[in-house]
This record gives structure tokens, sequence and C-alpha cells, in this order.
């Protein structure tokens, strides 16, 4: 599950930091930054991220 978790994290914060790092920074502080993203990478792998990896490894995680 750790693993499965990474998977999944890797990409999303990758993304997120892709789409809104830049104009963030122009405008907060770091630690501002790091709590606007978190508030989007949580919700995004408890609810679409995670629920999208289980149902595909589930054959998998549960052997």
């Amino acid at each position: 599950m750790v693993f499965l978790t990474w998977v999944g994290i890797w990409p999303t914060i990758t993304l997120v930091l892709l789409a809104v790092l830049q104009p963030l920074l122009a405008v907060f502080p770091l630690p501002i930054v790091t709590l606007i993203i978190t508030a989007l990478v949580v919700p995004l792998m408890g609810y679409v991220v995670m629920p999208f990896l289980t149902r595909t490894f589930g054959d998998w995680l549960h052997r």
C-alpha cells in the first residue's frame, strides 16, 4: 500500500506543482504555497487517485 501511495502521490504532486507553483510563489511565501498545494493534493489523493489505484491494483493488493 505504501508503494501504491507513492505511485499516486508523485505524479499528483508533480502536476499540481507544474500548474500552480510559479504563480503562487510570485504572490505568497513558501509556507502558504505549501498549505495551498497540500490542500489540493490531499483531497485529490483521497477521493480521486487512491480509489482509482486501489480498484486498478485491487487483486495485487489483496493477495
